[in-house]
């Protein structure tokens, strides 16, 4: 008999545990930056210095950092069980990667890589950002910023999540708020084909009446805890 199909969206509440902060909780990094002034395309243009200090900030915070025990679940559930398993990311951190998984989709980008605007090349990237760093393929300056993606920019890869929704027995949305589109509208596509869906967050999110089950309560106790029942443990 077929094993079914897994899709997992992850966000922020996910890496909240590893130190990380998230972003619309209170006393989030919404509330102390203005999205429009670091998160977006035009907020680069304007004052590309206040935009890289951000990020290198951030890409400072994530070298402390080690994945949870929610991660660590993740990673053994795709380990361990015997269908398919696919990992789609709102998260920009590589925690995922640190716990072992493998069959992951960033769909808003990477903040360990960064992005050349000049030629459109992309490379892992731990340093600091400036307006002078040269692209290692094309050599210019000025053009290289995070690989992430901001406010008004498509996220990556939307035809092969759009595959995996369509394809999966189980959604299960993990430390979402539940307020950022398309990620936010994932339940009821999954639904819409026929998946079972559970919220799994610290509290009640935003779109938590979409789903057939809800399990509320720290990632790193309420994750495991489900991993063990899909893998049929106690």
């Amino acid at each position: 008999m077929p094993q079914p199909s897994i899709v997992i969206l992850t966000g922020a509440g996910l890496s909240a545990e590893s130190g990380l902060a998230t972003f619309r909780d209170k006393g989030g990094i919404w509330s102390k930056y203005d999205y429009r002034d670091v998160a977006t395309p035009q907020g680069f243009a304007k004052n590309p210095k206040l935009v890289h200090e951000f990020y290198n900030m951030r890409r400072r915070d994530h070298a402390a950092v080690k994945p949870n025990a929610a991660h660590l679940a993740l990673a053994r559930l795709e380990r361990e069980h015997a269908g398919n398993v696919v990992i789609v990311t709102q998260n920009i951190d590589a925690l995922h990667e640190a716990a072992g998984s493998k069959n992951l989709i960033h769909m808003h980008g990477e903040l360990l890589k960064a992005l050349c605007q000049h030629c459109g090349s992309t490379h892992a990237w731990t340093e600091d950002l400036s307006l002078f760093t040269q692209c290692p393929r094309c050599g210019s300056d000025g053009g290289m910023r995070p690989d992430v993606v901001w406010f008004g920019e498509r996220p990556y890869h939307m035809g092969e999540i759009g595959k995996a929704l369509s394809a999966c027995d189980l959604f299960v949305s993990i430390g979402t708020s539940g307020h950022v589109y398309p990620a936010a509208g994932f339940v009821a596509e999954a639904s819409a084909y026929g998946a079972h869906t559970v919220e799994l967050n610290l509290e009640p999110s935003e779109g938590a009446s979409y789903f057939a089950e809800c399990i509320h309560g720290p990632a790193t106790e309420v994750v495991p805890s489900f991993v063990e029942r899909l893998l049929g443990g106690t």
